[in-house]
């Protein structure tokens, strides 16, 4: 399939089902909440350096975790029941965001959480359709992440720790809550070593793509 750029008066994407593997649907276009509701129910995602243009992607395979299979050590099964951490929910929704970009500037020279990446997606979450999960301690943001919720499907984005267990802990008290909300699964884009630990699976674009068309029709408040 070419990589179209898209227009800048339309909403609609290339079908990412002709996609390369590698993912790569299109690029262009803006980060208003309009067209990343657009994306998201097509499965499809922004993921870009600050020197690029938006690029959206829908990789094969696609990294999921399903509500059921979410693993739990024994150490933080420990860890959990100690107490030591306090799990929250979209209280701080902009500080976790920004965490998170932070975090990524350990690991390479570069970001992809750019600035317009935080005023975007804190848009959508004072629309109510981004979360964050939080982990603290004494009051203080240890760890977590944020993502977006479409139909009974959380679409994962991002996650941080500043203290051992911690982005783990808010990992655990998330899946807690979709479970008891009746979501089907987590997205968590592309694979990993750490995800798989945790009970993530890898399945292919398509299959993906078809549980996202159900999840859809299945709206679940979060």
């Amino acid at each position: 399939m070419m990589i179209r750029e898209l227009n800048p008066y339309s909403l609609s994407f290339p079908n990412p089902r002709f996609a390369s593997d590698e993912g790569l649907v299109a690029f262009g276009g803006d980060l208003s909440k309009n067209r990343l509701l657009t994306a998201y129910r097509s499965g499809i995602f922004p993921w870009y350096n600050k020197e690029d243009p938006i690029l959206w992607w829908s990789p094969n395979p696609r990294m999921v975790l399903f509500l059921e299979d979410f693993k739990i050590s024994k150490s933080l099964a420990k860890m959990i029941k100690k107490g030591i951490f306090e799990v929250r929910f979209d209280t701080n929704f902009r500080g976790v965001i920004e965490n998170c970009k932070k975090v990524q500037r350990n690991y390479t020279e570069h970001t992809w959480i750019q600035d317009e990446i935080i005023e975007a997606y804190c848009e959508l979450f004072e629309a109510g359709i981004a979360h964050s999960f939080e982990a603290y301690v004494d009051g203080e943001l240890l760890g977590g992440g944020y993502g977006l919720v479409m139909g009974d499907v959380f679409c994962g984005e991002s996650m941080f720790s500043y203290k051992n267990d911690a982005s783990k802990v808010a990992l655990s008290g998330l899946v807690e809550r979709l479970t008891k909300k009746d979501f089907k699964m987590i997205d968590c884009q592309v694979p990993s070593e750490h995800l798989e630990s945790l009970g993530a699976k890898i399945i292919t674009r398509d299959n993906f793509l078809d549980i996202l068309k159900n999840a859809l029709e299945n709206p679940k408040e979060f």
